[in-house]
């Protein structure tokens, strides 16, 4: 009997050297990481979310999918040769009546069902040791594309005050408070004061909100007040669903009237570096990248 191992097994390449598979929600980031990926010389192959994904993402190798169909994605993922994939890009929860199941899936309901029951934290790391399950390792943006994560520092001309960085502290340590009951990833300080806390609605729909009580006149501050603080919930798995900033963000901020934009360093996804820093410099607003509760220098 023969030592040769299987063919297979011999012919398999490290994953590192396989495509990289893209599982692609809405927004810009897809594309950004399949980009930063590609300039290092690796393939991609891309798996757009339909009702989700930009079209753009067509320019790369691409399989569209519909939500719900995971027997399929794992087949697609496993005939293109992935043996690693990356969830990035916006996704709305679905409810499970709008789920298009094949049968992987159906065998998969009770369990999906239970994931459900709770915050988004527990729904996306179930659906990533589901992967896992099959072979498939999920790994995180920041780790394959580092570049697009934001680094420690200020990005830009503007700098924050003393009360500024009261606030960033402040708000980072309620994110971190705030953790366990698997709350959004935002917060919006003034002179250490709450204004506003991210739910299910997302950092675009609570900056509306701040800039709809100045409006009102419910919430009376000076303009140029207050900072947005994003950053990843203490426990949170970081493969999925880290927060992100764009060119939008920088625009809703300033509509809200606030002074910045603090973000986790190493923790928070920006597509568009130089795109950004330029926005905020042109908004008048601060960006900086702050170390986390607890880390040196944070």
């Amino acid at each position: 009997m023969s030592d040769r191992p299987p063919a297979r097994a011999k012919e398999r390449p490290a994953a590192a050297e396989a495509p990289l598979g893209i599982i692609c929600g809405s927004g810009a980031f897809p594309i950004a990481v399949a980009t930063a990926v590609s300039a290092r010389g690796r393939k991609v192959v891309l798996f757009p979310i339909r009702g989700f994904a930009d079209p753009a993402v067509e320019r790369y190798p691409h399989h569209w999918i519909h939500l719900g169909a995971f027997g399929r994605l794992i087949r697609l993922i496993g005939e293109a040769g992935c043996r690693e994939v990356v969830l990035v890009g916006g996704l709305i929860r679905p409810r499970l009546t709008q789920l298009r199941f094949d049968l992987t899936t159906l065998w998969m309901l009770p369990r999906l069902a239970k994931l459900y029951r709770g915050g988004d934290d527990r729904l996306l790391s179930g659906i990533a040791s589901y992967f896992e399950g099959y072979g498939v390792e999920v790994r995180g943006a920041h780790e394959v594309a580092p570049e697009l994560v934001i680094p420690e520092g200020v990005a830009g001309a503007v700098r924050p005050g003393r009360q500024d960085e009261e606030d960033i502290h402040f708000g980072l340590e309620l994110i971190r408070a705030l953790g366990p009951f698997d709350v959004g990833q935002a917060v919006a300080v003034a002179g250490r004061r709450v204004i506003a806390i991210e739910a299910a609605e997302g950092t675009g729909a609570m900056l509306a909100r701040i800039a709809e009580l100045r409006r009102s006149g419910r919430l009376k501050l000076p303009a140029r007040t207050g900072v947005l603080v994003k950053a990843p919930k203490p426990g949170q798995d970081r493969r999925i669903d880290l927060p992100a900033i764009g060119p939008e963000t920088i625009a809703e901020a300033a509509a809200a009237g606030l002074a910045g934009i603090a973000v986790e360093a190493g923790g928070t996804l920006i597509a568009d570096p130089h795109g950004l820093t330029r926005a905020a410099d042109q908004a008048g607003l601060f960006l900086i990248g702050v170390g986390a509760p607890g880390k040196a220098g944070g």
